[in-house]
């Protein structure tokens, strides 16, 4: 018998919630399955079975707090085992017949049988998703985790373009292709705030109170950065595997560039002292299914542009996935917010304490504007900076985003350190 115990938090965390197991007592698993969800203020850690076997008992529930290595079931991996001599049959097989039994619906047929793993059968519930209607991309058409998210995304796409903003709507799971729209339809749901959002909205608030929070805005033309990814992106992607040359990466070098001349951007506020921080931790936030997480690019002044992107795509990734380890988003000097990705033409982005300063990346949008006395048209970019004003004061927060400004409207200047 094995104990199913809570993975070890680290010194930031003190404990967890069970938020969700993914087999039943008696139900046969495989290998490193996931077992049961606990969710952190940061991330939702995944503990998996230790081997083929069955959970015989779980101590620990749903909405239970628990500590580090505090014990939360039982697991036997003898049981498989004994299956194993007196059938003939191998393990595997009887935890799949096992798993594909428990998903079928009500009115499922032997022909309409699928098997999904346990992380995307709570996947498509939380989403509404119909397994029957996907097509499994695993060994012998299991359906995984990747496709049920691709199938959120699909739905997502086709419900922005097809279903009016504040509509009243009430989604078929079997109809992922096309929500129908029920206009008399006045329905209510009310759901726990998972511990992830409260702690969101925690630090939210925390923030707004505690700092001295402002925000100055400046418009970047970014003519000569999209020129210079237009003549170089085939064979940027060419000499470095594939990696798409983005806008972030170049955000980030003017960023770094730009902390290095004014260290008072990169400091934190710890009590009564200022923490100087001689290394540049940048922080990307990018959107997650559960919220917005904040993972972080160690030593960011050290790394070229297509490493750059390597990590800021490879963490998007592992962000939809929800594959974000608690490593992966402690720490960070400074952030970078994009809402320009999901429209944003322009918004105040709120600080990540302890840091004292974000800056906020916007839609590029043309824009008639005067140059050198002429009306021409280019493709502009606000940016936000806010910052805290105990620390920052405004004239540096203005000349701190000048220089991002500098920089990407002349990127020879990071080059030739000018």
């Amino acid at each position: 018998m094995i104990e199913i115990k809570a993975p070890q938090f680290p010194e930031s965390i003190a404990d967890g919630e069970v938020a969700e197991w993914h087999a039943k007592v008696g139900q046969s698993v495989r290998r490193d399955d996931p077992l049961v969800d606990i969710e952190t203020d940061k991330v939702v850690l995944e503990v998996v079975a230790p081997d083929d076997g069955v959970l015989v008992k779980i101590h620990k529930q749903p909405g239970d707090t628990v500590t580090a290595e505090e014990v939360l079931g039982h697991f036997d991996p003898q049981a498989v085992l004994e299956i194993e001599t007196e059938s003939g049959e191998p393990a595997p097989e009887q935890s799949e017949v096992a798993v594909d039994s428990e998903m079928l619906s009500e009115e499922g047929k032997p022909g309409e049988e699928k098997i999904a793993s346990p992380a995307a059968q709570k996947l498509a519930k939380e989403n509404l998703i119909d397994l029957k209607s996907l097509y499994g991309s695993g060994k012998y058409g299991r359906i995984t985790k990747e496709d049920v998210v691709n199938a959120v995304a699909k739905m997502n796409e086709e419900s922005s373009s097809k279903v009016p903003v504040n509509a009243e709507q009430d989604y078929d799971p079997g109809d992922v292709e096309s929500p129908q729209i029920k206009p008399d339809a006045r329905t209510e749901r009310r759901v726990p705030m998972t511990r992830l959002r409260a702690s969101i909205a925690k630090r939210l608030v925390d923030a707004q109170q505690t700092a001295a929070m402002l925000t100055t805005f400046n418009e970047i033309d970014m003519q000569s950065i999209s020129d210079l990814r237009s003549k170089y992106k085939e064979e940027f992607a060419a000499n470095h595997n594939g990696t798409r040359l983005g806008f972030m990466s170049f955000f980030i070098r003017a960023s770094v560039e730009a902390l290095k001349r004014f260290p008072g951007v990169n400091a934190s506020i710890d009590g009564s002292d200022i923490v100087y921080h001689g290394y540049q931790d940048i922080g990307v936030a990018v959107g997650s299914p559960r919220g917005l997480v904040v993972p972080v690019i160690r030593d960011a002044d050290s790394l070229s542009i297509a490493e750059l992107e390597g990590q800021v795509s490879g963490y998007g990734k592992k962000a939809q996935e929800g594959k974000l380890s608690i490593e992966d988003m402690s720490g960070g000097t400074f952030t970078i917010s994009n809402g320009g990705v999901f429209g944003s033409l322009l918004s105040t982005p709120i600080l990540n304490p302890p840091q004292t300063a974000i800056l906020g990346m916007h839609k590029i949008q043309e824009r008639p504007i005067a140059l050198e006395g002429e009306i021409v048209i280019r493709p502009m970019m606000y940016v936000a900076l806010s910052y805290d004003h105990r620390l920052i004061d405004g004239q540096e927060a203005v000349r701190f985003l000048v220089t991002i400004k500098e920089f990407l409207e002349e990127p020879a200047r990071i080059l030739l350190d000018l």
